[in-house]
């Protein structure tokens, strides 16, 4: 299983509100070839660590591609670039964030040509309730790689404080699915 999570906290000039853009995201990496198989609610999320930053849209989705994680962690830097993303400082406000969670269970420790640095599973997914929640909405019996702990004893043992609560789709719903063309 391929998971990416997606995420946040800017408004796009072109695509609007994060929500938009982090929709936005999704449809630019179908269009790249990676298949959306299933989309996690989206979840309103304070800032990790906590700052007066706006809060964050963030969800996690479970795709199939014919891409290696490097050639699929370039096409996310591509779309973070294509949707207006501006690298600044770790954890700053961000227009989008595309992350590899997962891929199908590898561990990846790696600098590619060009300097793209690559670590799967992502290093902090577990200390993050804004990953782990919509993670187990698609992925209820997903194991992290390394641990070997369930996503249920992972959100069972996330650190306190963190505020993450499901938004509801367009139509009031806390829809899964995810449609493509």
């Amino acid at each position: 299983m391929i998971l990416l999570g997606v995420g946040a906290n800017l408004p796009s000039d072109i695509y609007g509100p994060p929500r938009a853009t982090c929709g936005a995201a999704l449809a630019h990496l179908h269009d790249n070839g990676t298949r959306i198989i299933q989309r996690a609610p989206w979840y309103r999320s304070a800032p990790v660590p906590m700052s007066d930053q706006p809060w964050y849209v963030n969800g996690v989705v479970s795709v199939e591609t014919g891409a290696s994680p490097e050639e699929l962690m370039r096409t996310l830097l591509d779309v973070e670039n294509h949707l207006g993303r501006q690298r600044g400082a770790r954890n700053a406000a961000r227009i989008v964030d595309l992350d590899i969670l997962d891929f199908n269970g590898q561990t990846i420790n790696a600098t590619f040509t060009g300097g793209v640095a690559l670590q799967i599973p992502h290093p902090r997914m577990s200390e993050r309730a804004f990953v782990t929640k919509p993670l187990r909405d698609i992925a209820p019996n997903w194991v992290h790689p390394v641990s070997g702990q369930g996503v249920s004893q992972i959100n069972a043992n996330l650190p306190t404080g963190q505020q993450t609560e499901p938004m509801p789709d367009a139509d009031g719903l806390f829809g899964t699915e995810w449609i493509a063309g």
